[in-house]
């Protein structure tokens, strides 16, 4: 009798369905508690784990390693999600070089608009092919170019600058068309190798150079906007595929409700950011011929476009974008 019972108990623990127990995910992030993005992902975070069995916990201020190490933790489900700019991508998954073209977009919101609709799905498939499933599209506003030694008002002022660039070589040759010389450096690295010479100026946006410090020892910021590039929230691809439908489309959600309240915060800080760089006698200049810079880039183009004829219709797709 005895037996039977087990027997019988085990039988209908085997048919009963899989009740999945909660899972712990680690996400990196680059920027600061506080920062738009990291906001809006403490967000994502507490939605997901109120609404699902998943336990995420999110990591700030790159305390897990460096942005190019975690895009392949994430690749590799050593980290199960993150928050990364898509320059870095572009070594990784060839693709995504598009998003780094220099004015690939004419404006912030013509990168949202594209990256919203059938523009992003292009990107989203051959990311999830190489480990990466986005989530959603953050802002980074737009990019430009500073220095500690003069404004820039025409690509002839470029010439001769030591400016550091992220690590992609579309950048570097971004930065050779116009005449200056382009050093890939660790973001971290950036304020002292310009307090003490090593380099002349950098590119990036306004709250990037806000926050670092960078305005006090390089105090030129030239209004170029040559780079509009994306983020992404990514989740490692073996992680979504683990989870169910229900659950996707929760944590789905709660991404891209996370993308509303960041791309809220970054308009914010960026007239924030602009304000008290200015208030700390940093000079800003808008560059008023951005033609002039635009047509330096053709060869940039043309390079591109002959080491990647597949991606040209990428390109077109996002220039018809209204």
């Amino acid at each position: 009798m005895k037996f039977t019972r087990i027997a019988c108990a085990a039988a209908i623990v085997a048919a009963a369905p899989f009740v999945a127990t909660a899972q712990d995910w680690r996400g990196w992030n680059i920027h600061p508690e506080g920062y738009p993005n990291s906001v809006a992902l403490d967000q994502f975070v507490e939605t997901v784990n109120a609404e699902t069995d998943l336990n995420l916990q999110v990591f700030h201020g790159g305390v897990l390693g460096s942005q190019p190490d975690a895009i392949e933790q994430v690749r590799n489900n050593a980290l199960e999600f993150g928050q990364f700019n898509m320059g870095p991508m572009g070594p990784i998954i060839p693709t995504t070089n598009v998003l780094s073209l220099p004015f690939i977009f004419s404006s912030v919101d013509h990168m949202h608009k594209a990256m919203d609709g059938d523009v992003g799905e292009i990107f989203a498939e051959a990311m999830e092919a190489e480990g990466l499933v986005p989530l959603a599209w953050y802002d980074s506003g737009s990019r430009s170019f500073y220095n500690s030694k003069r404004p820039i008002v025409t690509p002839a002022d470029v010439e001769g600058l030591k400016l550091r660039v992220m690590n992609n070589d579309l950048f570097v040759d971004m930065v050779a068309q116009l005449g200056g010389n382009a050093t890939p450096m660790a973001f971290g690295e950036v304020y002292q190798s310009l307090k003490t010479g090593v380099i002349d100026g950098a590119e990036n946006n306004y709250p990037s150079y806000e926050s670092t410090g960078h305005f006090e020892v390089a105090g030129f910021y030239s209004i170029t906007d040559h780079l509009i590039i994306p983020e992404c929230l990514c989740v490692s691809t073996e992680s979504w595929n683990a989870l169910d439908d229900d659950t996707k489309a929760k944590v789905m959600a709660a991404a891209r409700a996370s993308a509303v309240t960041q791309r809220e915060l970054w308009a914010a800080r960026e007239q924030e950011s602009l304000d008290k760089v200015r208030a700390a006698g940093a000079q800003v200049n808008e560059v008023e011929n951005k033609v002039a810079f635009q047509e330096r880039m053709a060869p940039v183009y043309e390079s591109f476009l002959a080491a990647n004829p597949d991606l040209g219709v990428v390109i077109e797709a996002i220039q018809a974008v209204n």
